[in-house]
């Protein structure tokens, strides 16, 4: 009888928490600390990355109360199709390039009205998505761009921060991304007069709640304990197997969402965290990008395979995951059901494009009839391999294995 292999790879590569971040007391000014980290006169916290999208949406629609349609990729998380239609809002699907993963610019310029209020343009995995191009159809109808920058904290396009060539730019610090403070979202903004309006709509619409507090800080003292190689089978690997063996895919991916979306501020303690951990972010992501391009050069030299690079020029990405097109469906699939849950780091992104999911589809309403093919080739295509320091050379040359196996079997 086979043995069930151990995970012991995350499936992005967060910065992990040290005990000495959970101290209860010290400096507990995170806004401060990541303004200067990003190099911004302020930032807002949310509860979360997919709050602040909503306090952004809110903000923007009052600005343009006739305008009510939002401009997506049609791949990406579900999460954000839950933010527009929580605020009354009209999701539109962009399809995406055929060659790069940013949207389509073709189907984008045919998607702008004077109903457009926003359109997202995302950083997905880490990758820096070419803004220009949203910023040029939103100015030629009047609508916003905010950045959807929630895995990209720390790329760096031009010279600075992702999340400032648009009009907003959101940043999550949720369990899976390089910063946590288990649930966190960040708001930036270029002009004075938004940031004062983001600031005023989150002083009007979200206070405290001490349920929710209680519950994200207890979870956040889980997370710093388990997020280690000696425990992570057992938070990680059992439910992913439990999924795997239902065929529930969407479970598998982490795209289960519920469909309320708390709003609420961020606590001292857990701001304290991230002031601490703050601290090492630099570190990390150097780190993280050495890795990165040792691995690229080995992945490189398996025919088929394609690693995804950053859209936009003058871009220097975060490498949380490194993103892997395959030459099609089927390849994609046998690699995922023969080593999803092998301890080899593999994940998707997304499970599928946002109205694929039957449960999320009603929320769309007539986004439902965007065409958008191409987007599903990428979902169809499309894995991510953790690019976490706990991936060890052995576990790494066995994925390798794997890939050439898929692709030419």
């Amino acid at each position: 009888m086979s043995q069930i292999p151990r995970i012991t790879v995350p499936p992005t590569a967060g910065l992990p928490l040290r005990w000495r971040d959970l101290r209860p007391w010290g400096d507990d000014d995170l806004e401060a600390a990541l303004a200067a980290w990003l190099g911004v006169p302020d930032v807002q916290l949310e509860c979360s990355g997919t709050s602040a999208l909503m306090v952004a949406l809110r903000t923007l629609h009052k600005l343009a109360p006739s305008r009510n349609e939002v401009i997506i990729p049609a791949y990406t998380s579900p999460l954000v199709a839950l933010a527009i239609s929580q605020c009354g809002l009209q999701a539109r699907l962009c399809d995406l390039s055929a060659d790069a993963l940013d949207m389509d610019d073709g189907m984008l310029r045919g998607l702008c009205s004077e109903r457009t209020l926003a359109i997202v343009p995302t950083h997905l995995g880490g990758r820096v998505a070419d803004v220009r191009v949203a910023l040029h159809y939103a100015r030629m109808v009047g609508a916003f761009v905010i950045e959807d920058a929630a895995q990209a904290l720390g790329a760096r396009v031009q010279g600075g921060a992702v999340g400032l060539q648009g009009d907003i730019g959101i940043y999550s610090l949720a369990a899976s991304t390089v910063l946590t403070t288990y649930e966190g979202g960040v708001l930036v903004a270029r002009d004075a007069d938004l940031r004062r309006g983001l600031y005023a709509m989150h002083r009007r619409t979200i206070g405290f709640s001490l349920g929710w507090e209680l519950l994200r800080s207890a979870e956040l003292l889980g997370h710093a304990a388990i997020y280690r190689p000696a425990t992570l089978d057992w938070a990680y690997g059992a439910p992913l197997r439990r999924s795997l063996a239902q065929d529930d895919w969407i479970a598998a991916a982490g795209d289960d969402f519920d469909a309320f979306i708390p709003q609420h501020t961020l606590g001292t303690w857990r701001r304290r965290v991230g002031v601490r951990a703050l601290a090492r972010l630099s570190d990390h992501l150097r780190q993280a990008e050495s890795r990165a391009e040792e691995r690229i050069a080995r992945l490189a030299g398996i025919p088929g395979v394609e690693v995804v690079r950053d859209v936009a020029p003058d871009a220097r990405g975060t490498w949380p995951v490194l993103l892997l097109r395959m030459p099609d469906r089927r390849s994609r699939d046998a690699l995922m059901r023969a080593h999803w849950a092998s301890g080899l780091g593999l994940s998707l992104p997304f499970a599928h494009i946002v109205s694929d999911y039957v449960r999320y589809a009603p929320l769309l309403g007539s986004a439902v009839l965007d065409s958008v093919m191409i987007a599903r080739d990428w979902a169809q295509r499309l894995v991510s391999v953790s690019n976490s320091e706990w991936l060890t050379d052995e576990k790494f040359d066995a994925l390798l294995g794997a890939l050439d196996q898929a692709v030419s079997g």
